[in-house]
């Protein structure tokens, strides 16, 4: 079992893992904490984006010698393979590692898993350890691979009556809070941009302008660039699109705070079937209202 020490090296390792978001795709957001044999903690690290350092490595390098015979606390399975970047289970191994604690296991590992060597070595390994806390980071990444497309937000400004309307300033502050863990933000004319310039990399494209309305040459398009979370601005001929062709994932929709007491105001559902609300607030005169789709 983990130590209260190790479970929150944990959900440290979860914390800083997104601040990869938006910049680690393909890759997923990793994070790692190393714990020194006393069980201090003596390294941190993520993983920046495809190409770069992963999470264990950056880790390791803070932890020095400090990780001999120490534990390493990971978001995701340690990569069993060289790419890019050399095998991550082979790096904890060559600082002396004796303990492993892994929150996700890799779906995309290649025969044995970083898990199963770092056991065969000797190392004690230590899986699915606070695995929901830190599908909170993950999950995207994961639906991604498993959906073999893109995650798809929609972002909505509604009058009361739920009807769309062009998108206001509320729609841009919210973008400017929400781009920053996307991969590419698609506008309302179609134009895309990366959610944060420049920093994937240069294995990351960004799709030719306007992007198509038809779903599945869009979803195409987006997927081919890398992307795992896409950021769309309705309302616009693709958002209907994909809302229609039941591509889309995640709803945010604004709508003005209503009267402390009014008529019904009819119109337009809040969302779509197949929609469960996930999350409400208000934000000045908004409230701001998510849903993600059931199943």
């Amino acid at each position: 079992m983990p130590t209260s020490v190790e479970l929150a090296a944990m959900r440290r390792a979860i914390i800083i893992s997104a601040s990869g978001l938006g910049a680690a795709s393909p890759n997923p957001a990793v994070g790692c904490v190393i714990l020194d044999a006393a069980g201090r903690s003596v390294g941190e690290g993520y993983h920046l984006h495809k190409g770069a350092a992963h999470a264990e490595v950056n880790a390791l390098a803070a932890a020095g010698t400090r990780a001999a015979g120490g534990t390493a606390v990971v978001t995701l399975e340690p990569c069993n393979h060289e790419g890019l970047t050399p095998a991550c289970h082979q790096a904890l191994l060559d600082a002396r590692i004796s303990r492993v604690l892994i929150a996700v296991m890799d779906p995309t590992s290649r025969g044995e898993g970083g898990a199963a060597r770092l056991r065969q070595a000797g190392v004690d390994v230590l899986a699915h350890v606070l695995e929901e806390e830190a599908l909170a980071v993950l999950g995207p990444w994961r639906a991604s691979l498993s959906g073999q497309r893109p995650v798809l937000h929609l972002l909505l400004q509604t009058d009361a009556a739920g009807n769309p309307l062009a998108p206001g300033p509320e729609v841009l502050a919210e973008i400017a809070v929400q781009r920053h863990s996307h991969d590419l933000v698609i506008s309302s004319d179609g134009s895309a941009d990366e959610g944060r310039a420049g920093s994937h990399g240069r294995v990351f494209s960004v799709p030719g302008c306007p992007v198509s309305d038809d779903p599945e040459e869009s979803v195409a398009a987006l997927t081919a660039a890398g992307a795992r979370t896409v950021l769309l601005v309705g309302p616009s001929k693709l958002s209907e699109e994909l809302l229609d062709a039941g591509l889309v994932d995640r709803l945010t929709l604004l709508q003005p705070v209503p009267e402390p007491s009014q008529d019904t105001v009819g119109g337009a559902p809040l969302f779509p079937d197949g929609f469960v609300l996930s999350g409400v607030t208000r934000v000045g005169g908004q409230l701001v209202v998510t849903a993600e789709r059931a199943g």
